[in-house]
């Protein structure tokens, strides 16, 4: 199939930030609109929600916490069994 080139104007920090979570969806800006294009010509309305799961506060602050346990950990106890882990947390 033929390819044509459209041109489209928006705001720099639009721009921007689009390309950014394009790329953080791993899709370029091109592909973007040509998949918003397919969608709406074969559902003839725009159907969609293209978004990314973005953690409240409350999570980002566990993972934070998670990550500075690490780093101030000297030793970490790893376990691969279950039982024996539960049997040293309930002694």
């Amino acid at each position: 199939m033929a390819q044509t080139n459209i041109n489209i104007r928006m705001d720099e920090n639009l721009k921007k930030d689009f390309d950014g979570l394009c790329g953080d969806l791993g899709l370029t800006m091109t592909a973007a609109f040509n998949v918003f294009a397919r969608i709406v010509v074969r559902q003839r309305r725009i159907p969609f929600e293209i978004s990314m799961d973005i953690p409240n506060t409350e999570t980002v602050a566990a993972l934070e916490e998670v990550e500075q346990m690490k780093k101030n950990s000297t030793s970490s106890k790893g376990y691969t069994d279950v039982d024996q882990m539960m049997k040293e947390l309930l002694t």
